[in-house]
C-alpha cells in the first residue's frame, strides 16, 4: 500500500518537474528573443520625463530632445526684484538646451551595466516589466553668462548693514546718525530659482518669471541700545602729526578719519581697520597722492590713509587694548617721527594687511576722530570706562642703522620744465622694537614686543618736463 502511493508520488513530482522544465526552457527562449529584439535598442520600461522610449534607439532619444530644443528658442525668462524687471534672458542667449545624448545613454544604459548580475538583474525586470526605470531630463545653458550678470548686478546693488553712530559730549553718549538695513542678493540662490523654472518649462513650455529674494541685514548697533553701552569717559587717545603733507594727502585722511568717527567696538569684539574704512578708490572719493609702489614714488588712489590706521594704533596701545594685526611700513616715513621716535606706525592695505584691535575690556568703546589743520594733528579719543588697567610703553630700541642711498629723480609731465620739487625725504634704515606692557589689578594681562624692520629709503625728486 505504501508503495503504491510513494509511485503515485514520485509520478506526480515528475509531471510537475517536467512542467516546470518545460516552462523553464520557454521563459529562457522569450528572455533571449527578448534581449535579441533589443540589441540596439532601448529596454522595455524605461522613460524619461515621463515619456515611453521602450524600444527606441539612441538617436530616437536626441531626435526626440532635437525637437523640444526648437521650441526652447522661443522662451524668456524674466527676472524680477521688488517686482520691477531687472532683466530679461531668452533661451537663444544663454544657448539653453535639452541635452539629449546624456538622457540617450542613460536610458540605453539599463540592461547594459558592466557588472554582469546588474545587468542581468535590469534585464529580467525589464522583460517582466514589474518596474519603471525613469529619468529626468537635463537642460544646458551658459550659467557663466547668468552668474557674470548677477555678480555685476550684485556689486552695485548690495550694500552693508550701517550701525548708529554716536558722540560723546556733557559726559553722555547722543546720537549721532540712525542705524540704516542692508541688503544684499544671493547669486547661488538665483541660479537655484533659474533651475526649478527651467523643471516647469518641461510640463508648461512659456515664458517664465523668476522672482528674486533679497536679503535684508540688519545693523549690529542700533539707536535702541545707547543706555546699555557703559560708557562713562575718555579712556584714551592716540595723535599723529602729519606736517609737510600735500593737500591731496590730507584730504584723504581726513575722508578715512571721518569713517571712524561715532562707531562703536562692542566689548570682545574684534576690528578690523579695512572693514571700517571701506574701499579706497577714486569712485569712493578718494584723490591721488604720493604712494610707494613698486619701488617708486607715483600717484595713487589714497594715499595718507595710513595716517588713520597709525594714530589709530597709538590710541589702541594707550588704550592698553589687544593689538591681534599690526604692520610696520617698509621704510621709515617721516610723517611718522614728526612727534615720535619710529616704530609706532601701521600700514594697511586691503585686503592682505590690516590693523585688528580686539576690545579687552567689559564696555562698549567709541572712537571720535579731530584734525586741527592748524597744526597738522589728526586725534583719536576712545571713550568707554575704565577698569583699573595700566599702560607701559617703552621707548624704541633702534639698531642695525643704515644711511640712505643716493636721491632718486624722475620725471614729472605735470610740472613745468625748470621746476624741481622734492615728494619724499631720506630715511635711514633700521630695526626697531618696543614693548608692550599692560597691567589690570596689577596684573600682567598683555606682554608684547613690537618689531619693525625698515629698509633704507632714498630722496626723491620729481622734475618737471612739461612745456
Amino acid at each position: 500500500m505504501v508503495s503504491k502511493i510513494l509511485k503515485k508520488i514520485f509520478k506526480l513530482s515528475f509531471f510537475l518537474f517536467g512542467i516546470f522544465l518545460g516552462l523553464l526552457i520557454i521563459f529562457f527562449i522569450l528572455f533571449n528573443n527578448f534581449n535579441k529584439k533589443h540589441n540596439n535598442l532601448i529596454y522595455e520600461n524605461v522613460f524619461i520625463d515621463n515619456v515611453n522610449f521602450s524600444g527606441k534607439s539612441k538617436n530616437d532619444v536626441i531626435n526626440f530632445f532635437n525637437q523640444k530644443n526648437k521650441e526652447l528658442k522661443k522662451i524668456q525668462f524674466t527676472f524680477l526684484l521688488d517686482s520691477q524687471p531687472i532683466a530679461t534672458f531668452s533661451a537663444k542667449q544663454i544657448n539653453l538646451s535639452y541635452d539629449g545624448e546624456t538622457a540617450a545613454e542613460r536610458a540605453y544604459h539599463i540592461g547594459r551595466s558592466d557588472f554582469y548580475l546588474s545587468s542581468l538583474y535590469q534585464k529580467l525586470l525589464s522583460f517582466l516589466k514589474i518596474k519603471k526605470f525613469e529619468f529626468i531630463s537635463n537642460f544646458k545653458y551658459d550659467d557663466y553668462f547668468i552668474k557674470n550678470y548677477f555678480q555685476s548686478f550684485k556689486d552695485q546693488y548690495d550694500k552693508p548693514a550701517k550701525n548708529a553712530l554716536f558722540e560723546f559730549k556733557n559726559n553722555k553718549v547722543i546720537n549721532f546718525r540712525k542705524e540704516e538695513d542692508g541688503q544684499e542678493i544671493n547669486v547661488n540662490s538665483i541660479l537655484a530659482d533659474f533651475e526649478n523654472a527651467l523643471n516647469k518649462i518641461k510640463t508648461n513650455p512659456e515664458n517664465k518669471i523668476i522672482n528674486i529674494k533679497k536679503i535684508i541685514l540688519k545693523p549690529e548697533i542700533t539707536l535702541s541700545q545707547i543706555n546699555n553701552f557703559g560708557i562713562e569717559e575718555l579712556i584714551a587717545q592716540g595723535q599723529s602729526d602729519f606736517s609737510h603733507s600735500i593737500p591731496s594727502r590730507i584730504y584723504n585722511l581726513k575722508l578715512a578719519a571721518s569713517k571712524f568717527h561715532g562707531v562703536l567696538i562692542p566689548p570682545e569684539k574684534a576690528f578690523s581697520f579695512n572693514e571700517t574704512v571701506g574701499e579706497i578708490s577714486s569712485l569712493t572719493g578718494y584723490q591721488p597722492a604720493y604712494i610707494i609702489k613698486e619701488g617708486k614714488t607715483v600717484l595713487g588712489d589714497g594715499g595718507g590713509v595710513c595716517q588713520v590706521s597709525t594714530t589709530l594704533f597709538r590710541a589702541a596701545l594707550n588704550a592698553g587694548l589687544q593689538i591681534i594685526e599690526r604692520n610696520a611700513h617698509a621704510y621709515r616715513v617721516s610723517y611718522y617721527e614728526n612727534d615720535m621716535g619710529p616704530g609706532f606706525d601701521a600700514t594697511v592695505f586691503a585686503p592682505t594687511v590690516d590693523l585688528k584691535i580686539k576690545n579687552n575690556t567689559q564696555s562698549y568703546i567709541l572712537i571720535q576722530t579731530s584734525i586741527d589743520e592748524q597744526n597738522n594733528l589728526l586725534t583719536f579719543k576712545l571713550y568707554g570706562k575704565k577698569d583699573n588697567r595700566r599702560v607701559e610703553i617703552s621707548k624704541p630700541y633702534i639698531w642695525d642703522i643704515i644711511p640712505p642711498p643716493e636721491p632718486r629723480y624722475q620725471e614729472d609731465p605735470i610740472l613745468k620744465k625748470g621746476v624741481i620739487k622734492q615728494i619724499d625725504f631720506p630715511a635711514w634704515g633700521a630695526k626697531v622694537s618696543f614693548t608692550y606692557k599692560v597691567y589690570k589689578d596689577d596684573k600682567l594681562i598683555i606682554d608684547n614686543k613690537f618689531t619693525s624692520v625698515y629698509r633704507p629709503w632714498q630722496a626723491v625728486y620729481l622734475v618737471g618736463t612739461a612745456d
